[in-house]
């Protein structure tokens, strides 16, 4: 840390040794914020400056505990901290312990949890520690689910492991292995023979990725096009709910639902065929095509929908993507479509000058959770993803990237969980036509993701 609070272009995350007192004011904030929003540090109620600047001086005189911190602007809006084992406990002198995850909520949205968790695990990793562990009350869905896409492997759960709001609440357990030649240590002392995963950015697999099944809509039915042209559309079910369901029982945690006549249109077209997605979901939902003003967003996630997906709007109008993120920030993901790199609108009718990585980075500035990106020329095509172009697009942001178009095997699954391994920020793989012929089966395409 260079002490002198000075701001950078981009957000990073970075160890503390010492903090300026404007470094401690702007990482109070930032506690004070997570506490009162409910989730992230151990306080359930905000114990007063002096003592929470008492806290952090003292953590920093602590040999054990190293305090890390995410800054955005230069200013500090989250922080975690990785705990060593005492010298004394040469038992499990091999495992480090991650605790109090958080970025203040006026700063989420941008991925920080992510450079978090990277730059702390990083750490650890270098300092030779083979396994990393970590527990979390049920109610961070979002911190979870950050954490299970980082390939940490949930090992266990406690009934009464905290209680807030008047109930009781379970605690998850998770542990992740961050060297690929660990002894195998059992992940419960009476389940010697289970190995803990190996995975995470450090083995030649890469980190686990979400699988987002896609539901692409067309006069009603389930479809999937050729390079996004209408007129070469395969019609693979008329029954989007029972799609739906199909998918869910088949394993998979998001469903990606696309309005093509709404993208097309501009306005929502099939919202009979959503409704009924909805309807049978028992996970989340994002949805895109023809969403183009604030009462559309509003109504849809009013309507069960996870997130929103906004694709041509963001080039033509980012005001309004920006007002959107204001309005419902975590919930407004920007769909980056593309022909060798250019930007296209108007469901890919149209191909505009502006660079997919200059509009990420607007994106990005907007405040979107993250960025699906397409390569139109792959889509439907099977013949691969494009991952030079996706991997340099997730290197260039801080936001998650979804890779989408061309998965036509199961190896080319694989070899984008690999290029996780230098490009940490690709989040997830939306597959269509690959699963709808039955060229990827959806439990194969988890296990390779997982």
């Amino acid at each position: 840390m260079t002490g002198t609070g000075r701001p950078y272009d981009q957000p990073r995350a970075e160890r503390v040794q010492s903090l300026t007192e404007d470094e401690l004011q702007a990482l109070c904030e930032a506690t004070d914020a997570a506490i009162l929003d409910g989730g992230g540090f151990g306080w359930l109620n905000v114990p007063g400056r002096q003592a929470m600047e008492r806290y952090f001086r003292g953590l920093l005189m602590v040999p054990e505990r190293m305090l890390f911190v995410v800054r955005l602007d230069g200013v500090i809006v989250g922080g975690t901290q990785l705990v060593r084992p005492p010298r004394n406990n040469e038992a499990q002198a091999m495992s480090a312990t991650l605790m109090h995850l958080y970025v203040a909520p006026y700063a989420r949205g941008r991925g920080l949890g992510r450079l978090l968790l990277l730059e702390a695990e990083q750490c650890a990793r270098a300092m030779g520690y083979q396994i990393l562990n970590l527990d979390v009350r049920e109610t961070q869905e979002a911190a979870i689910r950050l954490f299970r896409a980082f390939g940490f492997y949930q090992w266990g759960t406690h009934p009464s492991y905290a209680r807030a709001d008047g109930r009781t609440m379970r605690g998850l357990f998770f542990t992740k292995r961050l060297q690929d030649n660990e002894r195998v240590v059992p992940a419960h002392p009476q389940a010697a023979s289970v190995p803990i995963p190996a995975t995470g950015p450090a083995s030649v697999t890469g980190h686990s990725l979400t699988l987002y099944p896609a539901i692409d809509l067309k006069d009603g039915a389930c479809v999937r096009l050729r390079r996004g042209e209408m007129d070469d559309a395969t019609v693979y079910s008329d029954d989007p709910g029972a799609q739906a369901r199909a998918w869910i029982a088949a394993g998979c945690g998001w469903l990606h639902v696309v309005d093509l006549n709404g993208a097309f249109a501009g306005r929502s077209a099939n919202s009979a065929a959503i409704e009924a997605i909805i309807a049978n979901a028992t996970v989340p939902v994002q949805l895109g095509g023809g969403l183009r003003d604030l009462d559309s967003i509003e109504r849809w996630l009013a309507a069960g929908i996870t997130r929103v997906i906004l694709g041509s709007v963001a080039v033509k109008n980012p005001e309004l993507v920006r007002a959107a993120c204001r309005a419902f920030p975590g919930r407004i993901v920007a769909g980056i479509d593309a022909r060798s790199g250019q930007v296209a609108t108007e469901g890919w009718a149209e191909t505009s000058d502006m660079k997919a990585i200059d509009l990420g980075r607007r994106m990005e500035d907007a405040g979107v959770a993250a960025i699906i990106f397409t390569e139109i020329s792959r889509d439907g095509m099977l013949t691969g993803i494009d991952i030079p172009q996706t991997a340099e697009l997730a290197n260039s942001l801080s936001i998650p990237v979804i890779a989408s178009g061309g998965v036509g095997n199961i190896e080319h699954l694989r070899a984008l969980r690999a290029a996780t391994v230098t490009a940490p920020g690709i989040e997830g793989v939306i597959v269509g036509r690959a699963l709808y012929d039955g060229r990827v089966d959806p439990a194969d395409a988890l296990r390779i993701l997982s």
